[in-house]
């Protein structure tokens, strides 16, 4: 089976305080072998980058309306007069609010949606192929 990649490069801002950000930059990532998720990767300083991955209908959810519970919530906001998408990170390694700009985010997601349209998801993962293949020996 094929698999196709959709990336996006973009620069996040990692909110430190309501008066302080500083930028991160960040490739989004969405495969279609692995078509209910989207990897987020930071380029911090450090040798190597950090990686989220969260399902793909939680960030398009996020980009309309609040949502999500315990280590991952997206949310729409403004900021500056601009529409953000605003992504809050935990883990036992410590907490993130992350914005992006959503007018990216938006085509990005349109992007993998076109390619893998919701509902049609499990298709990609070929489950029915295997188990025909398991049952036929």
């Amino acid at each position: 089976m094929h698999c196709t990649v959709v990336e996006r490069e973009l620069e996040l801002r990692l909110i430190l305080s309501p008066e302080r950000s500083v930028p991160v930059p960040a490739r989004l990532s969405y495969r279609t072998d692995d078509p209910y998720a989207v990897h987020i990767s930071f380029h911090i300083n450090s040798e190597q980058p950090v990686n989220w991955t969260f399902a793909r209908e939680l960030l398009v959810e996020g980009v309309f309306r609040p949502c999500g519970h315990g280590d991952v919530r997206v949310w729409p906001t403004k900021a500056s007069g601009r529409s953000v998408v605003l992504m809050a990170l935990s883990s036992p390694d410590g907490d993130a609010l992350l914005e992006a700009p959503t007018t990216q985010v938006s085509a990005w997601l349109e992007r993998t949606l076109r390619m893998v349209p919701p509902g049609s998801e499990a298709e990609q993962l070929g489950l029915d192929d295997a188990l025909d293949q398991l049952l036929a020996r």
